[in-house]
């Protein structure tokens, strides 16, 4: 069934929908009239190998008024580490990449200030101690790769490896990426190009070409929140107490906190400088944050990890099996208050490079995994269903109650039946 609708008075929608999963197009019409609503947005699912709902609608760039299109590409912040870690996951099934092994194997330089025992699954579960970048970088180093690796081999852990965990909000890319550039001698996106996107056919880039600029829709930040309603949000979507939440908060998002400093990368992404805008960000590679996609090439993607996509899968399911082994509920959060609890199926249920399925994203179930990204999106198969799915927008919503790609997951379970 193809779904394309022209409503003068609302938005358009297209894209083909298979029988028997017409709830999800249901799910995709509705998030246009709910809280936040959608300027833009596209939802795809895989189920055993093949697309069985590719869905678009609204508007790529308000300003100009321009639809969104089967062509349409976004940004997906962080939705980009998933494609990172399936990455580092290739070389690892190819035997080239050990995850027991000191970093220091394939990076020798990353071992001076106490980090040479730090394991290099450390660096896929955010546990390495190495979320912030002392500085100062300026945004055109922060392009340019080398300044960056040369301050991360400098850096000294925040905490003993191994032993803790925070968010490495961006670094993640640059440690990931270089393990992987010494390995085979490309960048991460050349890499990801190359083995990745280029095989399955996907409309995704980890440095994006100037070719497929007039693709990409323009994104806006929806309406700001409260503190009050944050924790509010937190607590429904984590399930745990106000008392806990809000000591957890108060701790993690000062103005001085880690999580704070981990998203500036020494200063070289000040946000008041709108770097995220710009040309000169989605050309350059940060495998932890500025993948550009479209919701089809998600889906693929992830489809391929679970099973075989027009004759290929990109991994056996013996290295799915290691690599979403939950991690970080060994170890305890840095940075919080003393005698304060917060478990990783709560707040980071973090494998090696993939977050589990868990209360504040529950995806399709308990073996479900991916990565979303800041603003909305979100990238994740489904072992046991055979599902790859992937969701993107350009109206990028930070609060944690943002239910948009929860309702497309739960229209896919209710079509799964």
């Amino acid at each position: 069934m193809t779904e394309e609708t022209n409503e003068t008075t609302g938005p358009r929608f297209g894209g083909d929908v298979e029988d028997g999963w017409g709830k999800v197009a249901d799910a995709f019409r509705a998030n246009f009239e709910g809280s936040p609503g959608e300027i833009g947005a596209a939802c795809s699912v895989y189920v055993g190998g093949r697309p069985v709902v590719d869905l678009w609608g609204g508007l790529a760039d308000r300003e100009a008024n321009r639809p969104w299109d089967k062509d349409t590409i976004a940004q997906v912040a962080s939705t980009t580490k998933g494609a990172a870690a399936i990455c580092a996951h290739l070389l690892v099934q190819r035997g080239e990449l050990d995850l027991d092994a000191p970093v220091v194997r394939y990076w020798p330089e990353f071992g001076s200030g106490g980090k040479e025992g730090i394991l290099v699954r450390w660096l896929l579960s955010h546990q390495a101690g190495l979320p912030v970048v002392d500085g100062p970088l300026t945004f055109e180093q922060a392009c340019a790769w080398d300044p960056v690796i040369r301050a991360l081999e400098a850096q000294k852990p925040l905490w003993q490896p191994g032993t803790e965990h925070v968010y490495h909000a961006v670094t993640y890319g640059f440690l990931v990426g270089e393990v992987v550039r010494r390995i085979t001698g490309k960048s991460l996106g050349t890499f990801f190009a190359e083995e990745v996107a280029a095989p399955l056919g996907l409309s995704a880039w980890i440095g994006l070409p100037e070719a497929e600029e007039p693709r990409v829709a323009r994104f806006e930040d929806a309406a700001p929140f409260t503190v009050e309603e944050l924790l509010a949000g937190m607590i429904a979507t984590t399930g745990l107490d106000a008392e806990t939440v809000t000591a957890w908060v108060e701790s993690m998002w000062t103005p001085d906190a880690v999580q704070i400093r981990a998203g500036v990368l020494g200063g070289a992404l000040d946000p008041a400088t709108g770097y995220f805008r710009t040309r000169a960000w989605r050309a350059a590679e940060f495998p932890a944050a500025n993948m550009i996609a479209d919701a089809g090439s998600l889906a693929r993607m992830y489809a391929a990890t679970v099973g075989e996509v027009d004759g290929l899968r990109l991994l056996d399911p013996s290295t799915v099996e290691t690599m979403t082994a939950i991690q970080t509920d060994k170890t305890e959060m840095y940075g919080l208050p003393p005698g304060l609890d917060i478990p990783a199926d709560r707040s980071f249920n973090m494998s090696l490079g993939f977050w589990r399925a868990c209360p504040p994203m529950p995806m399709l179930g308990p073996g479900s995994f991916g990565h979303p990204g800041s603003g909305g999106s979100i990238g994740f198969a489904d072992p046991d269903a055979c599902v790859g799915f992937g969701y993107v927008t350009n109206l990028w919503n930070y609060r944690p109650d943002d239910t948009r790609a929860a309702n497309l997951a739960k229209a896919v379970q209710a079509c799964l039946g």
